[in-house]
């Protein structure tokens, strides 16, 4: 790691209606070093780096890049300069190739200004991706790729454009361990070329692996500087949460209660393969495994927001037809989608919107007129009992934190009064203090008498909260453990185990 400087941030301020987002921030990044910056949803991480990168303009403070105080107006001013960001929600072109996509806006010419050379672009693409050992195929669609795969090209544009800072918001959220290891190779290569990385990440067991030294902010302001070999991980959250948070026990398993879900036999193509499975009221039923082993699917199937080939359903112990979501939902099933932004919020509408349209019904007049007091009570008790912050239900969604934004979902199905919820990734892009909150919701909701279906990529999160753990793998439920049996080397050897053929070998 270089001590050459190449941004130091100092006293920036920012405001946005009803939210001063950061308050006298300070930052710093060297050539060749990986910064991590950490904090709490809202605490100002991604608004400091959008100023950064040219997609927010600060109201007053100072930017020094190489040493020379700086302007950035645009993101095509920061990336001129060398300065790129790789968002958390990725910004891509899905019917575009990976070559296009990378080189978009700077594609080369062909002996004529009006065409493009695609075959040089091509070249470039491939050059590029060899270079840092990248697997793709430039000529793929993007929208033919996985998430993880996305991730890639969108490195690999930053990449192409000789950036000497990279900002990665998240990087390893949609990655699995094989993927996040690529992942950390690059990032180790472009430490050694010089390049300055920040690192915004919620995850912990990557602080010590990846990153220097690591910034911590809260509530918009800069907190303190670590660097990471002397840092521990307790340290790193107290700093963050301004409290020390403790550990949970596992959970306990309830009573045996009435069945609130019962799935038979589902099948669709190779996705979901024979699956069974129940869940009972004020049960916490966890699935896990590996990214791709149809947890999401079987999820999505169960609420009609996909068809399945063949299969049963029973809903309180009564067979059930659900073609669409409004099946799912008319019975009392709840989904909260990994993808809330999505699936599950209007972003651009506000909370009270939010909270009140999956039962939008109910607020209806004569069939016509919304009953407008009847939902404002209703928003700000869900606002008051999920200790939302915002500061008014007429706040729009785009602007709460991830975990704020996650609570207005699981407000939306409360309000719908559902027996049964799944949660998909419900912690994915939130903070450690946000997700202790939403462990408590669960919690609470289970002894409530609410069966949940929990999938999580985490297996602290799958140990921590599930009476019952139901591991896929490539379509199929490998196995179902008891809280007592659930370890992660259990569970990971389920995750793995692939099923075999009639003929003894495995597929």
């Amino acid at each position: 790691m270089s001590n050459d400087l190449l941004v130091r941030i100092e006293g920036l301020n920012k405001a946005f209606p009803g939210v001063q987002a950061l308050l006298d921030a300070r930052f710093e990044l060297r050539a060749g070093e990986v910064h991590a910056l950490m904090g709490e949803n809202g605490a100002g991480k991604s608004t400091l780096m959008k100023i950064l990168a040219g997609i927010y303009e600060r109201d007053s403070g100072l930017i020094e890049y190489d040493g020379r105080p700086v302007e950035i107006t645009s993101p095509h001013m920061a990336k001129s300069m060398g300065i790129c960001i790789i968002h958390q929600e990725l910004n891509l072109m899905n019917h575009l190739t990976v070559a296009q996509n990378i080189f978009i806006g700077r594609e080369p010419k062909g002996r004529f200004p009006l065409f493009l050379d695609e075959r040089a672009m091509g070249e470039n693409a491939r050059e590029l991706l060899g270079t840092f050992h990248l697997n793709l195929d430039p000529a793929t669609k993007v929208g033919e790729l996985t998430v993880a795969k996305q991730q890639m090209v969108e490195i690999a544009k930053a990449l192409s454009v000789e950036s000497r800072v990279i900002i990665m918001d998240e990087p390893t959220a949609a990655l699995n361990d094989s993927e996040i290891a690529d992942l950390f190779a690059i990032i180790e290569k472009l430490k050694s070329r010089g390049v300055g990385i920040v690192y915004i990440s919620h995850k912990m067991d990557e602080l010590k692996r990846i990153s220097d030294r690591v910034t911590v902010m809260r509530d918009g302001q800069y907190v303190g500087t670590l660097n990471t070999a002397e840092a521990t991980v307790q340290q790193v959250i107290s700093m963050m949460v301004g409290r020390t948070l403790s550990e949970h026990g596992r959970a306990e398993t309830p009573a045996a209660g009435e069945t609130a879900l019962e799935v038979r036999h589902l099948c669709r193509g190779r996705a979901i393969r024979d699956v069974s499975f129940s869940v009972a009221k004020g049960e916490i039923l966890g699935f896990a495994g590996l990214m791709g082993a149809g947890r999401t699917e079987v999820a999505r199937a169960v609420f009609g927001a996909d068809p399945v080939d063949s299969g049963e359903i029973l809903v309180r112990g009564v067979p059930a037809s659900i073609r669409s979501p409004r099946d799912a939902v008319s019975l009392g099933i709840g989904y909260l989608s990994e993808d809330r932004k999505r699936f599950g919020l209007a972003t651009g509408m506000d909370v009270q919107a939010n909270v009140v349209m999956a039962d939008l019904r109910a607020f209806l007049a004569g069939g016509v007129f919304l009953k407008k007091s009847a939902m404002a009570a209703a928003s700000e008790r869900y606002i008051r009992d999920l200790a939302i912050k915002t500061p008014g239900q007429r706040q729009k969604v785009k602007f709460l934190s991830g975990g704020n934004q996650q609570k207005v979902v699981v407000a939306k199905w409360l309000l719908r009064d559902c027996d049964v919820l799944f949660f998909d990734e419900p912690t994915r892009g939130i903070d450690v203090g946000a997700k202790f909150e939403i462990y408590r919701l669960i919690e609470s909701l289970a002894r409530e008498g609410k069966a949940i279906v929990m999938i999580s990529s985490e297996l602290p999160e799958i140990l921590r909260l599930s009476h019952r753990v139901a591991v896929m793998c490539e379509g199929r439920i490998t196995g179902e453990l008891s809280a007592a049996e659930a370890t992660q080397e259990r569970i990971m050897h389920l995750a793995t185990l692939r099923q075999e053929n009639g003929s003894g070998q495995q597929e």
